[in-house]
């Protein structure tokens, strides 16, 4: 394959670019700020530090929702600012040839919009082709995907979570469950407004759930949180405890589990029998939850493996199919992955 190659996973939380024998050249929010219709104001992190503080004139726009483009337009304008910011600093993707990492459960039309952003782009690409996103995710989890050993593995994304079943360089089952980071993050706001009639912005909860959440451990710790009095209207400050937020972040977390093990009813015993000797393989940005993997194996009885590169692993396993001539036929053109039936 060629050397100007890239590989991109339109995550919902965050778009990851990988430069092949480069590695990860962007890692950025998937958000974008605009003054009106048309005037661009910030991209990436810079937007995201926006939200929740802007003023009416400004729209902060999340153009993937539940893992698939919402907005076509401000998509397509987010992309265009990432090659001109990309370009600025010496990374120019013109011309280039591209994999877009897609999800398997949504429907062809859906997928097809990916393919079109980047063919639509200033950009201007020579070729782009599609892989499904769980076979890029188990091979950036570090798993060989090609023998006849069937592996579980669960991304846990902003919108949604995509559990699928992989065996001999395939998808045996997947689902989509419509529950991920984001949910977990309205457990937390709803939580902390309950117990403390404080209101909390998405940002703050984040935080809180990034800081707090252990799932294995007593709840003793406390992180303090600032919001506006639900009954006053003033700004407060308030101290949450991890045992609210571990047992807010358990309900939506057992939403996903509950999509598990209706997965795990359904596979052929003889990978079933892989899965109980290897365990569940879990990534997605929120995989780092700590004490995640004890709680799914109580919960389950299955060992459970967490990506050590949760947050990139998608990203990193697009990487390997531009670079590991095994996993170039991964990397499909439109025609055959949409019309092979033809």
């Amino acid at each position: 394959m060629a050397n100007k190659l890239y590989g991109i996973d339109f995550g919902t939380y965050a778009i990851k670019i990988y430069h092949m024998r480069q590695g990860i050249c962007f890692h950025q929010k998937s958000v974008i700020a605009s003054r009106g219709k048309d005037q661009i104001i910030a991209i990436g992190e810079e937007a995201y530090e926006m939200v929740g503080k802007q003023p009416d004139y400004i729209n902060i726009d999340f153009p993937i929702r539940n893992g698939v483009v919402a907005d076509y337009d401000r998509m397509l304008a987010l992309i265009n600012c990432i090659a001109l910011d990309m370009a600025r600093a010496g990374d120019k993707m013109k011309g280039a040839s591209f994999i877009v990492a897609v999800p398997t459960e949504v429907t062809d039309v859906e997928k097809k919009t990916f393919y079109d952003i980047i063919d639509s782009s200033i950009i201007r690409p020579k070729r782009i082709r599609i892989t499904e996103k769980p076979l890029a995710d188990a091979l950036g989890c570090g798993i060989e995907i090609d023998d006849s050993h069937g592996s579980l593995i669960v991304n846990i994304g902003a919108d949604t979570s995509e559990i699928s079943v992989i065996s001999q360089g395939g998808i045996v089952l997947s689902r989509l469950c419509s529950c991920g980071g984001v949910k977990f993050d309205e457990a937390v706001t709803a939580a902390v407004r309950r117990m403390h009639n404080l209101t909390i912005g998405p940002r703050t909860a984040e935080q809180i759930k990034i800081g707090l959440v252990d799932l294995s451990s007593d709840g003793s710790a406390t992180m303090k949180a600032y919001g506006r009095d639900y009954m006053s209207g003033l700004p407060r400050e308030r101290e949450i405890t991890a045992e609210l937020v571990n047992s807010a972040v358990a309900e939506p977390l057992e939403i996903i589990l509950e999509a598990v093990r209706s997965v795990l009813e359904r596979i052929p015993p003889e990978i079933s029998a892989d899965i109980y000797r290897d365990g569940i393989t879990f990534s997605g940005a929120s995989s780092a939850l700590g004490g995640l993997a004890g709680y799914v194996t109580k919960s389950t009885g299955l060992r459970v493996n967490i990506a050590p590169n949760g947050a990139t692993s998608v990203a990193d396993g697009l990487g390997r199919v531009m670079e590991d001539e095994r996993y170039e036929h991964l990397a499909k053109p439109l025609h055959r992955t949409y019309y092979e039936n033809d």
